[in-house]
């Protein structure tokens, strides 16, 4: 079985004191559940590699500055979500329509406009249906991957999904 705890707060706090031996030790401790955490929150392996990563370093750099040994996990999971978010890259642009069919001005500002609703609809999820949606419709993770990233049984997973669909449906159903 993988170990998921933490290491003990005497090795916390002498890794804020300085220690290199108790650094390491945390480094090392930590790297599993932020790989971990990272891959459920990225959207390529590469990124989640990277924000892993960069999560460790600032570990490293910055242990001291931690003011509670209790908060060490909130506090490296902000860093990686924080990393996730800085890689999102922007979507391709779309192919420009070949000359005769170009989109009026009044069509791209109503795609603008049903973008930003269903942007919108999704950022009111509540945070666990929100992740369960953005990794099975938008990063095209399976469903059995998706539970497994989220710790959740696929039945679990199923539930969410279908709860975050129905509200988004409903939300882009309403008036506009």
């Amino acid at each position: 079985m993988v170990e998921t705890s933490w290491p003990p707060e005497e090795v916390i706090a002498a890794a804020r004191c300085g220690d290199p031996e108790s650094i390491d030790a945390l480094v090392a401790g930590a790297h599993p559940k932020v790989r971990r955490f990272a891959h459920s929150l990225c959207a390529s392996p590469e990124d989640a590699e990277d924000a892993a990563q960069e999560a460790l370093i600032i570990l490293y750099r910055r242990i001291g500055m931690l003011r509670a040994t209790g908060a060490l996990a909130s506090w490296l999971f902000r860093i990686v979500r924080n990393e996730c978010l800085r890689r999102v890259r922007p979507a391709p642009a779309a192919p420009e329509a070949p000359a005769g069919e170009a989109d009026s001005a009044e069509q791209e500002a109503l795609r603008r406009l049903d973008t930003e609703r269903v942007a919108a609809a999704i950022a009111a999820l509540p945070a666990d249906q929100r992740r369960v949606l953005i990794m099975r419709d938008l990063q095209g993770y399976g469903g059995r991957a998706v539970a497994e990233a989220l710790g959740l049984s696929t039945a679990a997973m199923k539930s969410r999904l279908h709860r975050a669909r129905a509200a988004v449906r409903a939300e882009l159903a309403g008036p506009r």
